[in-house]
C-alpha cells in the first residue's frame, strides 16, 4: 500500500467522512475503494469498447433491395387524427 495526501473541497470531505462512518470504515479506506470500484468500471467500459469495436459492421439490409417506405407511410398517426 501506498500513502497519498489529497486535497478535497470541504463539503466533499464531510461527504466523505459520513458514508465512511456509515461503512465503519476510515476515510482512507473508504476513498481507496471509491477509487478501485472507479478503476473496475473503466476497465470493463474499456474492454465492452474493445469487443464492440472488433465486431464487423452490421449489415441489416439481406436479400433484394427493396425501397424504404415512404415518410407519410411511416409517420401516419390515423388514431391520433
Amino acid at each position: 500500500m501506498r500513502n497519498v495526501t489529497i486535497t478535497l473541497d470541504e463539503e466533499i470531505a464531510a461527504w466523505a467522512r459520513v458514508h465512511a462512518a456509515q461503512r465503519n470504515v476510515s476515510l482512507s479506506r473508504f476513498v481507496g475503494e471509491l477509487l478501485a470500484q472507479h478503476l473496475r468500471e473503466a476497465r470493463e467500459y474499456d474492454a465492452a469498447m474493445r469487443r464492440y469495436l472488433a465486431k464487423a459492421p452490421f449489415k441489416a439490409l439481406k436479400g433484394r433491395s427493396e425501397r424504404y417506405p415512404p415518410r407519410d407511410e411511416l409517420h401516419d398517426r390515423a388514431r391520433l387524427r
